[in-house]
């Protein structure tokens, strides 16, 4: 199916690159630690060797093994969390984002292209087609883990849409960060800020895609 052209003059939508995390798939890494550690001691985990930044590193293809031994090495009574990090990680996905794959679906209906851009760990990836069935809908998936770069890095995008083939100017990129979002819109990418299914619906009909409510 031909995309439709949109009405203000921009060129057709064609394809759609969605992020996973919390787009298609909800994420929440207290759910490694339930009925292993308290939430105190979880958050106390995450400040004292500050877990987001280490998570972000393993997205950027850092060994969950050589996260492990920075932690023995800085705050070893911590070491064990990250062994029940990785080896609980499934218990961090907690299914589907609500609506989304209806998006997907109708989005293949319509014969748009469809991708993946995540920033996720090599090694934990492999979960997440089995939390949401909306990721196996996808023509392929660019993992920065496997990369070695991460959102925002504009040169992870430029990487996803020669891979793929994308023209920024006729693809929608949707992620929930603001940071990714703001990344892709300047290489020109159709750029839309993820706060739920019912509204990227909106933003994807206001983009010329012919997309029905839900």
């Amino acid at each position: 199916m031909t995309p439709e052209p949109a009405t203000d003059g921009r060129e057709p939508v064609e394809a759609v690159l969605f992020d996973l995390g919390n787009v298609l798939v909800q994420w929440d890494p207290h759910g490694a630690f339930r009925g292993v550690a308290s939430r105190d001691d979880v958050e106390r985990f995450f400040a004292d060797v500050d877990f987001p930044d280490l998570n972000r590193r393993a997205d950027a293809g850092l060994a969950w093994a050589d996260v492990r031994a920075e932690v023995a090495a800085s705050h070893p009574h911590h070491a064990p969390l990250v062994d029940a990090y990785v080896r609980r990680f499934a218990a961090t996905l907690a299914g589907p984002v609500p609506g989304s794959e209806d998006v997907v679906r109708d989005l293949r209906a319509l014969g748009l292209r469809l991708y993946g851009l995540t920033n996720w760990s090599a090694e934990t990836y492999p979960h997440g087609p089995a939390a949401a069935p909306a990721i196996g809908l996808l023509e392929d998936v660019l993992v920065s883990g496997r990369e070695g770069l991460v959102k925002p890095d504009p040169a992870i995008f430029e990487r996803a849409a020669d891979r793929f083939g994308l023209v920024p100017a006729r693809t929608v990129f949707v992620d929930d960060a603001p940071a990714n979002v703001g990344s892709a819109a300047r290489l020109g990418f159709l750029a839309v800020r993820f706060t739920g299914a019912e509204q990227l619906r909106r933003d994807l009909r206001a983009l010329g895609v012919s997309l029905a409510a839900s």
